[in-house]
């Protein structure tokens, strides 16, 4: 028997009993669906960490007081003192970064420029209105050269500012009843700044000159740093230019390998780590997605029995007038097949349906802040999946229907 007839006849088979047929499509659309729609979530969120990590730029280098070993946290950015492993004595000092070791990374050779910062909330009045927002003191002289963040009005920070801030887009446009302007005065922490520049970001943040977040952030104690971040002058010497750095800073914190207390890291291995992180929750997702694909397979499998019991004497008449096993065995594996891929196909377009209401479906959680992005990858490897998932469930049922001998196939009733 030709290959077209063994497909006209597989065809015939999924058309004369619709109902159980599309019952079982219907297993294998959900399945497909969910696979396509986790599928986007996750490569439309690794799409905007990389575009966000991408332009922090790869000669950034963030230093932090604290270090994790092993799990377990040691310093903790200056929260925690503790054992740093090997046999280390706990101490209740507290493990700060300060003007001392900015000025040893200072002398290290390969950076470009050093920008000093300390973080923390406080309050903010514009127009009558209050509320809290993040405040970020930053080296003037530098944070203009080592942030990736760009404007979409006004200017950065120059070293003559004092009583200036820069604010996030978010906070200019929309936080209050009225959009904050250029040269509008605000109220933070009981002080009056004027607004020099406006962030092209979504955030609530505020940057101003450190002096002055000591003033504002009133826990914080001056010439002490909740982080340094430093700009590598050449990015191809990034792994010497942190080595030397390393070196640097343990030779003055008198520390060593089993008791360092401060953390180095590049800009590249936040993103390897995010994109890590972000890979192994989406296989965990697509595993479960995976448990409705196989529920499909066992309908797929439940409806090849059937069908074998249904068309054995239609399989005995074939036989006796010269259908030989392996045209049996063609007809119903193109059966599961044909099921698998239109139940493949509705399921991708479910798939696409729902990743573009993603947000929506999510609310405020934070998968929904991120865009979804459904990959030609991922529809192929959904329509290979779900044919591949109806031939193997159609394998044992298409087999014994092309074992049945003739004269029993065409007695059974």
């Amino acid at each position: 028997m030709k290959l077209y007839k063994c497909f006209k006849h597989a065809l015939n088979m999924v058309l004369h009993s619709r109902l159980r047929s599309w019952l079982t499509i219907l297993g294998i659309v959900i399945g497909v669906a969910a696979v396509i729609a986790i599928m986007s979530l996750g490569a439309g969120l690794q799409s905007q960490i990389n575009s966000r990590l991408g332009g922090l730029g790869a000669d950034i280098v963030t230093i932090t007081p604290g270090f994790s070993r092993g799990g377990a946290f040691f310093g903790g950015r200056g929260d925690f003192g503790g054992p740093g492993g090997g046999g280390a004595q706990a101490t209740s000092k507290q493990i700060v970064l300060n003007r001392i070791d900015a000025q040893v990374l200072r002398g290290v050779p390969g950076i470009l420029a050093m920008d000093t910062e300390i973080r923390g909330s406080s309050n903010i009045t514009y127009l009558d209105k209050t509320g809290t927002v993040s405040v970020t003191g930053v080296d003037q002289k530098f944070w203009s050269q080592v942030t990736t963040a760009t404007l979409s009005e006004g200017r950065m920070l120059d070293s003559a500012d004092q009583n200036v801030v820069v604010i996030g887009g978010r906070l200019a446009s929309s936080y209050f009843s009225k959009p904050v302007g250029i040269n509008q005065m605000i109220n933070i922490g009981g002080n009056a700044f004027r607004v020099i520049g406006i962030l092209s970001d979504q955030s609530n943040s505020v940057y101003m000159p450190i002096q002055m977040a000591y003033t504002v952030l009133s826990t914080k104690t001056n010439g002490v740093y909740d982080t340094i971040v430093v700009k590598i002058r050449d990015q191809n010497q990034l792994n010497e230019t942190m080595t030397a750095m390393t070196n640097a800073l343990s030779m003055s914190r008198h520390v060593t390998d089993k008791t360092q207390d401060f953390s180095i890291e590049s800009n590249q291995q936040e993103q390897a780590t995010i994109s890590s992180t972000l890979n192994t929750m989406s296989m965990f997702l697509l595993a479960i997605a995976a448990v409705s694909l196989i529920v499909g397979a066992v309908g797929v499998a439940n409806t090849m029995f059937t069908s074998v019991l249904e068309k054995t004497k239609e399989i005995g008449i074939m036989k006796a007038i010269g259908a030989r096993n392996k045209d049996i065995l063609l007809i119903f594996l193109f059966n599961a097949a044909l099921i698998g891929l239109i139940g493949g196909i509705l399921g991708v377009l479910l798939g696409i349906i729902l990743s573009g209401s993603m947000q929506s479906l999510l609310g405020g959680t934070p998968f929904a802040r991120g865009s979804t992005l459904v990959t030609l990858s991922s529809i192929i490897w959904a329509l290979s999946v779900s044919v591949i998932v109806g031939i193997v469930a159609g394998i044992v049922p298409a087999y014994q229907g092309s074992k049945l001998k003739p004269v029993d196939a065409l007695r059974y009733e």
